[in-house]
């Protein structure tokens, strides 16, 4: 089964520190990222920019607004697939993430929010 990983952050909580801080702690994501990658079950792993924009249907018209748009202080910052058996599998393999691997990433509200997807089309690839 494949599974939608998403990867929260408080943003405000990350600007408030200094460049160079956060620097330093991407910097310890990389190990972390080799050995998620070593599993072998990553099918994509994506950072996502700020910028959001909602496309929705009101009254007969498509409006395009901007975002982000949950109530909330976290943001989603990445996305990954993985496939794995079962939820527990997947659980498994999102431990190896740097979301859940940098203890400094604690101060930023970094997490992860794990959904089975149910409809998964791959286009294919002209080479």
């Amino acid at each position: 089964m494949i599974y939608l990983c998403l990867g929260y952050f408080n943003q405000e909580k990350m600007d408030a520190r200094p460049k160079a801080e956060i620097e330093a702690v991407m910097s310890e994501c990389q190990p972390h990222l080799k050995e998620f990658y070593k599993s072998g079950q990553v099918m994509m792993d994506a950072g996502l920019d700020l910028e959001t924009k909602c496309l929705r249907r009101e009254n007969g018209k498509v409006m395009v607004t901007d975002g982000p748009f949950v109530e909330t202080k976290e943001l989603i910052g990445s996305t990954f697939l993985i496939e794995a058996k079962d939820m527990e599998d997947a659980i498994r393999i999102a431990l190896l993430h740097p979301t859940t691997q940098v203890r400094a990433g604690e101060q930023f509200g970094w997490g992860i929010e794990i959904r089975p997807i149910h409809y998964f089309e791959q286009r294919e690839q002209n080479v």
